[in-house]
Parts: C-alpha cells; structure tokens; sequence
C-alpha cells in the first residue's frame, strides 16, 4: 500500500520559464538512468526480494522516496513550461539558431499530447521502457546495479546543474545530487553487508556453477589492446573465490575454430558463391543431433 501527500519532497520552483531546459530536464524523469527507472528498478527488486529485513526494508524505503522524485521533477518540467506553447519556445529558437536547429524549443508533444506538462520520456522523447531496470532476485548482482544506476543518475544531474542558471532548478538540482550520493554509497555498504551476513560468499552465481566453469580461462586478464598499462592496477593479483588470484596474460590466443556461417538458405536471396557448400546438404556449423535431424525433415 502507499499513501500519497500534496507536498512536494523538495521546493520545484523555477524562477523562470524555461521551455528548451524543460525539455532537458525529462532526461531525470525518464531516461534509462532516471527518476522513473530508479522508482520501478527498486520497487520490483523489492517486491521480488525473499527475505523479510533490512535488506528488503532498504530496498522498499529508497524505492518509495524514488516515485518522490519523479514527482519533484515532473513539477518543476510543468512549471518551466508555463506560458510556453505558443510564445516563449517560438521566441527562444527564433533568437537562437542553434536552439532552433538543434533543440527545436521544447518538446512538442509536452504540449500537444500532456497539455503542457511532462512525459513518461526522455530528453529526445522517446517513452520510458520497463527494460532499462535491473530486478534479478540475486541481491549481490541487483546492488551492483543500483550503485552504477545512482552513478549515472547523479553524473547527469550534475550536467543539468552547469546547463542552467535558474538558482530554483539549481537548488532542486543539489538536492538530487545529494540524495544520489546517499543512494550510491548505501548500496555499496549492503554489498558490504550481504557479503558479512554470509549471504553471498561468491561472486553472484552459486559455488556450484564454479565446477562448471573452464578453469584454465578464470584466473587471468588478457591483454588484447596496445596499451599495456592495465597489468599496473590492483586487479592484477586480486583474489579470486577458490584462494587464486588474478593473472595478466600477454597475447592470449584464440581457441575457437574459424568464424563461418552455413550456406544460406535460397528462399532469403543472399548473395552467394557457393563457397560454402549445398545449402541444403551439410556445412560446417549446422545442427546436429535430435533437432537438426528435424529441420532436416521439415526443409
């Protein structure tokens, strides 16, 4: 259950009209790194989370202050459109070519399609996607995902902050800053604490699936570009689950077979030289077994 109160978590108010920085500003409401992603990103891992306790009380607290922050700044966009449809954006991108390229003022379907207020979009207006969110159910892997997801929130505010000089967006801006601080490091303390409470005493996958895994290929960073100064840092010779550490490996070598595809099929009119074989006789790549022996039968 959630209950909802009129007043705002923090001041939304712009000294100004702003069309062009409202549109902006949408990137904090639905970008891939934005308030609504956040919002769904820790509701769901909450509710996904199996285990009564501070883990999950964590989870559900930070979620619900998130859906307060969409809120924040989907106030502040409806402000800083305020009297712009039909005057202020044409103004601004008539003064500024760049604006009037580039930008195009603000963004037309706040207008037309919200009435003047925000979406459930981007910067570019492209529409908010459940995809972007992290909710696995492996809560090792999920706080990895929040502390970078914060990261990034907080990168992109912090880029919004030096794109306006409006002291209310700014001060509502700091405000941000600060809560993603608090969010980036209090999930790097519950990797922290997850790993003391003995709940994941590996690296995200159980200790079964370390059988499995090829060995001789766990233990080493290969060195693949020209630089060579990534063997200087600290990972080289970090410790890995079973007791090993991690290696540097110079000019590692491949150890597939050629890359080829099979001949293509000729109702898809590839270009072909028949280089490959019959396609419809066997090439090198192709199924074997159970279900090749059925594509064999329907083709």
């Amino acid at each position: 259950m959630f209950r909802h109160t009129s007043q705002l978590q923090f001041q939304s108010t712009p000294e100004k009209p702003d069309p062009v920085y409202a549109r902006k500003l949408q990137e904090l409401i639905g970008g891939a790194y934005g308030e609504m992603t956040v919002t769904m990103q820790y509701l769901f891992q909450g509710w996904n989370c199996r285990m009564p306790g501070k883990y999950r009380d964590l989870i559900m607290d930070t979620a619900t202050e998130e859906i307060g922050h969409v809120e924040m700044i989907a106030t502040m966009v409806a402000r800083l459109l305020e009297g712009a449809p039909a005057t202020a954006t044409t103004k601004m991108a008539q003064g500024d070519p760049v604006v009037g390229a580039v930008l195009g003022g603000m963004d037309p379907q706040q207008a037309i399609i919200a009435g003047g207020g925000p979406l459930p979009a981007d910067s570019n207006g492209y529409p908010w996607n459940g995809r972007y969110i992290v909710a696995s159910g492996n809560l090792l892997a999920d706080f990895q995902a929040n502390a970078a997801a914060e990261a990034q929130g907080r990168l992109q505010a912090a880029r919004l902050y030096n794109m306006t000089d409006d002291p209310g967006v700014r001060a509502m801006l700091k405000y941000n800053l600060a809560r993603d601080s608090v969010h980036q490091q209090q999930w790097m303390a519950a990797i922290e604490e997850l790993r003391a409470d003995g709940l994941e005493p590996t690296p995200i996958a159980p200790n079964a699936l370390f059988e499995e895994e090829e060995s001789g290929d766990a233990y080493a960073i290969w060195h693949l570009s020209d630089g060579t100064a990534s063997a200087d840092g600290r990972w080289v010779g970090a410790p890995l689950p079973g007791g090993e550490q991690i290696g540097f490996l110079e000019d590692p070598a491949a150890q597939g077979d050629l890359a080829s595809t099979p001949p293509p099929d000729p109702k898809l009119y590839a270009t072909y030289d028949g280089s490959r074989g019959d396609p419809k006789g066997p090439a090198m790549g192709t199924e074997a077994g159970p279900v090749g022996k059925l594509k064999d039968k329907l083709t």
